[in-house]
C-alpha cells in the first residue's frame, strides 16, 4: 500500500461519514460519462461556460435548485458547502442538517457534502449529468474533496494561498500547503482513469484593491503546485477590478505567463483555462443597478475571452438568493453572451509590458528562494512580503502593499512594501495617480475605491 493510500485511509476514517469504498469510487470515475467532467467541456472551446454559486442544506432543496438551473440552460452546476463543513466541524453540520430537515428551515448556509455523503450526493449529480464545481473556502479540504470526487464532482476550487489569505487569521499556512498537496495528489490519481479532474484557483482573493501583479503571481504559483503533483487541467482566475481595460490587460498577461511558467517547469501537456469572476466587492442595494453591473461583467468576460464566468445575482447585497433569482441570473447572462458577436481583440502594449515585468520580477524572487521545495519557496515569499495581499486577515501576511485607483479605475500601487518590482515599474504605477494632498484624504479615497460599485 502506498504512503498516499495509507494517509487516505486515515482521512476517511471519520465518525461522521459512511465507510469509503475506494475500489467502487475508482470504478465509478473510470466509467463516468464525459459530460460530468468540465475538462471535457473546456476542450471544445466553443463557448463561454456560465456557472453561478449556490448551495442549500437539504438534498431536497439542492435538487430543486439544480432543477431551476437546468431550466435556465446552465453549463456548470455549483455546489457551495456550508461554513461548518468549511471549518471541518462535521458534528455541527450534522446537527444543523437534522434541524433543517425537521423544521423545513435552512439552518446552514450551504450544502453539507460530507454529512450527506458521496453515495447520496452522487444520485443527484448523475441525475442531472452536468459538470459540478465544488466551492468551499476550506483550509483542510482533504475529506471534503474525497467526498466530492466520490460524488461525481470533478472540478475542485481552491488552494493553500487563495483559500487561506482571504479567509483565515491563524490557520497555519505550512499545514495548508501540505493538505492541498494531498488534494492535488488525489485529483491527479483519479485524472488517470477518465477525463482530467480540473483544479481551479480562487483569483479574487480579498477583493479589496489587490494589484493585478499579485493576483497573477498567486495564480501561477498555485497552478505550479498542482501541476507538480500531476494535475493536467487547471484554471487560473481573476475578478472584475473596476476597469475594463485593466481586466483585459490582466487577462492577456495571465494567459501568457501561466503558459510560460508551466512550459518552463516542464508541464507543457497541461491544459490551462481562464475563469472570470463577476464583481466580488460590495454590491449596490438597488437591484436594477445590480442587474447593470452583472451585465457589464458579462461583457468584460466575453472581451477577455474567458473559458468560464462565475456569476452573481441581483440579490447579492441582501444575502443568499432565491433559487428563482439565481436561475434568472443564469438565463440573463446566457442571453447577453448570445448577443455579443464579433468583439475585437484588444491590447494595451504599454500596460501589458509593465504588468508582465512586475509579475516576472516577483516570480524570479519566489523561484530564487533558498528553500528546496516549491511550496517552501512560496511560503517563505509570503512570510517575507515578496507576495503580499492587501487587507488579508492572516497573521503571516505583511499587509504593507498599499493601492489606490487612478482616474480610469485602474488599481495602482502607491506603496510597494517588499514587492520586488523594479523602480521603473513602481514609478510607472505612481505616475498614473494624482494622490490627494493629505493622508486622511488618501485613506478616505482608498475606502471609497474598495466600494467602487456602490
Amino acid at each position: 500500500m502506498s504512503l498516499l493510500q495509507r494517509e487516505r485511509d486515515v482521512i476517511v476514517n471519520n465518525e461522521y461519514v459512511d465507510k469509503f469504498d475506494f475500489e467502487e469510487i475508482e470504478s465509478f470515475i473510470k466509467n463516468a460519462p464525459k459530460e460530468l467532467f468540465i475538462s471535457h467541456h473546456f476542450k471544445k472551446r466553443d463557448r463561454l461556460l456560465v456557472q453561478p454559486r449556490g448551495g442549500f442544506p437539504t438534498y431536497k432543496k439542492m435538487f430543486a435548485l439544480y432543477e431551476e438551473f437546468m431550466k435556465a440552460d446552465i453549463d456548470v452546476l455549483p455546489l457551495t458547502v456550508d461554513s461548518n463543513t468549511r471549518l471541518n466541524d462535521y458534528a455541527m453540520s450534522k446537527k444543523m442538517l437534522a434541524l433543517s430537515e425537521e423544521n423545513e428551515m435552512d439552518m446552514l448556509n450551504g450544502y453539507p457534502l460530507v454529512t450527506h455523503g458521496y453515495r447520496t450526493t452522487r444520485k443527484m449529480i448523475t441525475h442531472f449529468n452536468k459538470p459540478v464545481s465544488l466551492r468551499h473556502g476550506t483550509p483542510d479540504a482533504r475529506l471534503l474533496v474525497e467526498t466530492a470526487l466520490g460524488s461525481g464532482i470533478f472540478e475542485i476550487e481552491g488552494g493553500p494561498i487563495t483559500y487561506m489569505l482571504p479567509y483565515s487569521k491563524n490557520f497555519p499556512l505550512d499545514k495548508a500547503f501540505l493538505y492541498w498537496k494531498y488534494v492535488d495528489k488525489v485529483c491527479a490519481k483519479y485524472s488517470q482513469l477518465n477525463e482530467p479532474i480540473n483544479r481551479e484557483s480562487f483569483g479574487p482573493l480579498t477583493a479589496t484593491l489587490v494589484p493585478p501583479c499579485v493576483v497573477i503571481v498567486i495564480q501561477i504559483v498555485e497552478m505550479l503546485l498542482s501541476l507538480e503533483e500531476g494535475v493536467k487541467s487547471f484554471s487560473v482566475s481573476f475578478s472584475q477590478n473596476g476597469s475594463m481595460m485593466q481586466d483585459i490587460v490582466t487577462s492577456n498577461v495571465i494567459k501568457k505567463l501561466s503558459r510560460f511558467y508551466a512550459d518552463k517547469l516542464g508541464y507543457s501537456d497541461t491544459v490551462i483555462n481562464l475563469v472570470y469572476h463577476q464583481w466580488m466587492g460590495a454590491f449596490p442595494r438597488n437591484k436594477e443597478l445590480s442587474d447593470s453591473l452583472i451585465n457589464t461583467n458579462t461583457v468584460i468576460a466575453a472581451m477577455v475571452r474567458a473559458d468560464k464566468i462565475i456569476i452573481k445575482t441581483r440579490d447579492e447585497a441582501f444575502g443568499i438568493p432565491t433559487m428563482q433569482c439565481n436561475a434568472q441570473s443564469v438565463a440573463n447572462t446566457k442571453y447577453t453572451l448570445r448577443t455579443l458577436k464579433g468583439l475585437p481583440v484588444v491590447h494595451d502594449e504599454e500596460e501589458e509590458a509593465n504588468l508582465e515585468a512586475e509579475v516576472i520580477s516577483i516570480m524570479d524572487a519566489v523561484l530564487s528562494d533558498h528553500a528546496d521545495t516549491l511550496w517552501r519557496k512560496v511560503f517563505n515569499s509570503i512570510r517575507s512580503g515578496i507576495i503580499d495581499v492587501p487587507f488579508s486577515p492572516h497573521i503571516i501576511n505583511k499587509n504593507e502593499v498599499i493601492t489606490i485607483r487612478d482616474d480610469n479605475g485602474n488599481i495602482r500601487i502607491i506603496d510597494k512594501g517588499k514587492l520586488p518590482i523594479s523602480d521603473k515599474c513602481f514609478a510607472y504605477e505612481k505616475s498614473k495617480v494624482n494622490l490627494p494632498p493629505t493622508q486622511t484624504e488618501v485613506i478616505n479615497k482608498i475606502i471609497h475605491d474598495i466600494g467602487a460599485m456602490l
